[in-house]
């Protein structure tokens, strides 16, 4: 999956496949993960929001199932 950068203090990147409603996110230590069932309007607002890493803390962990990359 490709991911665009991000102008973030805890996130690098994120990518995003419509089609599996898959959001990847690599965060700035390098640990990537994958978000499941996320809709494409979160990932949209995620890069849009003044704040990458509070949206992501308030809208993203916690809420979605998730899968750690290697």
């Amino acid at each position: 999956m490709r991911r665009r950068p991000l102008t973030s203090g805890a996130i690098a990147s994120a990518g995003y496949d419509p089609a599996l409603a898959v959001l990847e996110l690599e965060f700035t230590s390098g640990e990537v993960y994958q978000y499941y069932a996320v809709p494409p309007s979160v990932h949209r607002a995620l890069l849009e929001a003044e704040s990458a890493g509070r949206f992501f803390r308030d809208s993203i962990r916690d809420v979605y199932p998730t899968e750690h990359r290697r």
